[in-house]
């Protein structure tokens, strides 16, 4: 067996998207640019209207995946194929974009804690244009694990203490954890080798990652290994741990389009502009 470690440290950056959305972006920033096959992370965290209410309207995307996972607060996503959902506290969405769609993502509330994430996972060459589709998972379908003492897991995609996430069908065979540590609470977690990997610590001032301590609002780039090991810090955290296959393939990005070639960006930008999406 051989131990994970922290390899880099990444603090998030305030940034905005959408129609003025304030947001940290994680991955996919200059610090950051992906973690193959994580395109971009971001954490958007408020109580003041302001900074969301104008949400995520209308947008496209083609040549990967999104997954939005809410913690407080409530948004309706609905797309140009008729599709329609809320997203509501706890719930997961992880959304195939495939060959293109048009979605929004809009706040249903106008005061009160808007908080979650949305991780960009990127699609191998044979995939980018397959037909898009969702996985829309409510709170009750994801399992509650306790590995440990003081541990507490929600588990999303992979499989822990004989439970398995949600999530299928994946091309990247995803981990996606939301673990709850207690104070000294300890946990060996078994990670598959050859992921590329990080935690992100999103409660209370750091947990330890590796041996090390990570703060709050600041990601850790693992290292490859089998096993990582977690303990709590001297207040209750709790972080996200993730996981995936990288494709090793070559990207090309131009904002919600993510291809493998120059040409293919162009194409997307004109099926876009003809309404092909």
């Amino acid at each position: 067996m051989s131990d994970r470690t922290i390899t880099r440290r990444i603090r998030g950056m305030d940034t905005s998207d959408g129609a003025g959305v304030k947001l940290k972006r994680v991955i996919g920033q200059p610090a950051l640019d992906m973690l193959d096959p994580f395109l971009l992370l971001d954490e958007f965290r408020s109580d003041q209207a302001g900074d969301y209410i104008a949400g995520f309207p209308e947008h496209p995307h083609r040549g990967f995946e999104t997954v939005t996972y809410m913690l407080a607060g409530h948004m309706q996503h609905g797309d140009n194929h008729g599709n329609r959902g809320d997203l509501t506290p706890g719930s997961v969405q992880w959304m195939t974009a495939g060959r293109g769609i048009l979605h929004s993502e809009m706040p249903q509330q106008e005061n009160g804690l808007m908080w979650g994430f949305q991780l960009w996972v990127n699609l191998p060459a044979t995939d980018k244009m397959t037909a898009p589709r969702y996985q829309d998972i409510g709170p009750e379908r994801i399992p509650v694990v306790h590995p440990a003492d003081g541990v507490e897991v929600k588990l999303i995609a992979g499989t822990l203490a004989g439970a398995s996430g949600p999530v299928e069908g994946i091309a990247t065979a995803p981990v996606y954890l939301d673990i709850s540590l207690q104070p000294d609470a300890t946990l060996t977690l078994d990670l598959p080798l050859g992921h590329h990997g990080f935690a992100y610590v999103f409660e209370g001032d750091a947990a330890l990652v590796g041996g090390e301590r990570l703060q709050r609002s600041e990601l850790g780039v693992l290292s490859d290994g089998s096993q990582l090991q977690l303990a709590g810090g001297d207040q209750p955290s709790r972080l996200l741990v993730v996981a995936g296959k990288p494709l090793n393939e070559p990207v090309a990005r131009y904002g919600p389009f993510v291809m493998n070639t120059q040409e293919q960006i162009h194409e997307a930008i004109a099926d876009f502009r003809a309404g092909r999406f």
